[in-house]
């Protein structure tokens, strides 16, 4: 989906530019240093506007977010999100992963989230975010005892992961068709575009697992 022109871009990125990593491919083996504190390691990939991103910093000021976030007209609002808060334990990567180890190292992180991903068409399939390939990239870059958890209205890309989880040997802990009428609605943190969703009825599925 095509985003609007943020007209005072380049206002925001100078007032919120110490969320904003300038040279992630630079920090890799380095996040942690980037933070200037200890704790996991957790990566959004696919931040849109931030709300998830910057509301589980806000809730977990001992563990150090990375939000990624490609979309040119997009990730300001992040910056903005994180500025508002005064977060010292959120990062932006402003570009897109192709091969997350690009960016970071074997083990380096401790958690990854996905969020209502672009479900693509099936021509197109090798695009998603949980196809097989990306999933081998995510394990490689993920330490022992590592969860990847994600989030769908897509009944498709839903059934579609599940079948690339099994692929490469992985089994989900948690699958859930309808996350909002489950046990785990209470601890769930709204995306924007969930919230509006949910409003009109769309059903959220939602499955955890772990990576190593």
């Amino acid at each position: 989906m095509r985003q609007r022109h943020i007209r005072n871009r380049e206002e925001i990125l100078k007032d919120c530019g110490e969320y904003l990593v300038q040279d992630p491919r630079s920090l890799r083996r380095q996040w942690r240093s980037a933070f200037g504190k200890e704790g996991p390691l957790k990566l959004e990939i696919g931040s849109g506007k931030g709300r998830f991103i910057t509301q589980m910093a806000l809730a977990h000021p001992d563990e150090n977010f990375i939000a990624c976030e490609g979309q040119y007209n997009v990730y300001p609002r992040i910056l903005q999100k994180a500025k508002a808060l005064e977060l010292s334990n959120m990062l932006l990567l402003g570009e897109y992963i192709a091969d997350p180890s690009d960016f970071f190292a074997d083990g380096e992180i401790d958690g990854i989230y996905l969020n209502f991903s672009d479900p693509w068409k099936k021509r197109t399939a090798n695009r998603r975010l949980t196809y097989r390939t990306k999933l081998e990239g995510y394990k490689r870059i993920c330490s022992p005892g590592a969860v990847l958890e994600f989030k769908t209205d897509n009944d498709d890309l839903f059934e579609f992961s599940l079948e690339e989880l099994s692929a490469v040997g992985l089994t989900p802990s948690t699958v859930e068709y309808d996350l909002h009428a489950s046990e785990f609605a209470e601890d769930n943190v709204l995306t924007e575009y969930e919230e509006k969703f949910t409003v009109i009825g769309s059903k959220i599925k939602f499955l955890r697992v772990y990576l190593r």
